[in-house]
């Protein structure tokens, strides 16, 4: 019987050394990523290898897809390794993978050093902010959030809350998580902000859910895909945080999920990429995120 082959794994010492060196710039990109287009038809009967890092909001969705598509292609292997969004541009940009995940958008700077790459959005993703589930909120504004996050607002009495201080957690530098939040949420306005330092830090969107259940009187900002009910969401300036209210416009805080390459594919990168954005792929991120084909 053929075997079918996904390795998951986490980056090494390197990665780490990756991540360090590519801390996050904030400007905004301004090179489009690549049109999406939906594909009906996909290559079967492949072989090869494919390696992909990056994103860990990304890398649970890829290696559901990687088995997907390996379901197909018995002799194709597929490594999925973590490292957060820094790294998958570094990796991409570099040629040490065929794909880069990242769960944000790519920064001028990044452009700057790695012009030939190209950017593959294959789905959307909303961040929720979250809280313990004893803890209940009202609707809170944009600015509000952006005050609670940046440590101005320190009781939850001042947001209509209970009469309790606040404990923040948040994502380290360098995930594309914390990229996406700061850029929509403590960038908007007309005065930007920064996270507070006293905030407890994580390093995956896992981390974060788990202390955020598991600590009384805590608030941080979790990706769509890792909602469960172990946690409480907050409403946005009355709006629920769903899926449905992103594809409508009403939801203000969501990103793209991206795969990047380091100028075309190569043929089995692009066979991928078909996949991903066919009928099938984009069923499969149906289940926990957005699609782009709709």
């Amino acid at each position: 019987m053929r075997r079918k082959t996904i390795v998951i794994a986490t980056l090494s010492l390197i990665s780490v050394m990756l991540f360090t060196a590519c801390q996050p710039d904030l400007s905004v990109a301004i090179k489009a990523p690549v049109e999406p287009e939906a594909v009906d038809e996909v290559v079967e009967g492949l072989s090869g290898q494919i390696q992909l890092a990056g994103s860990t909001t990304v890398q649970p969705l890829a290696e559901v897809l990687a088995e997907a598509f390996i379901a197909k292609n018995p002799d194709v292997t597929i490594e999925v390794q973590g490292g957060g969004s820094s790294v998958g541009v570094t990796a991409a940009g570099e040629g040490t993978v065929e794909i880069g995940n990242a769960s944000r958008n790519v920064k001028d700077p990044e452009f700057e050093e790695f012009p030939e790459l190209q950017v593959h959005t294959i789905a959307y993703d909303g961040i929720a902010i979250v809280t313990n589930p004893d803890l209940e909120l009202p609707s809170l504004s944009i600015d509000q959030v952006k005050a609670i996050f940046a440590g101005e607002v320190t009781n939850y009495s001042e947001v209509g809350g209970p009469d309790v201080e606040i404990v923040v957690v948040s994502r380290e530098e360098g995930s594309g998580t914390r990229a996406a939040f700061e850029e929509l949420v403590m960038e908007s306005g007309d005065k930007e902000a920064v996270i507070t330092e006293d905030a407890l830090l994580q390093q995956s969107n896992g981390q974060v859910r788990t202390t955020v259940a598991e600590t009384p009187d805590i608030i941080g900002y979790l990706s769509f895909g890792f909602l469960d009910e172990s946690i409480n969401t907050v409403v946005i300036d009355s709006i629920d945080p769903t899926v449905a209210n992103v594809k409508n416009g009403s939801y203000p805080i969501f990103r793209p999920l991206n795969m990047l390459t380091n100028g075309a594919p190569d043929d089995l990168a692009q066979a991928f990429l078909d996949f991903i954005l066919s009928t099938d792929g984009q069923a499969i991120v149906a289940e926990d995120y957005i699609t782009v084909n709709e």
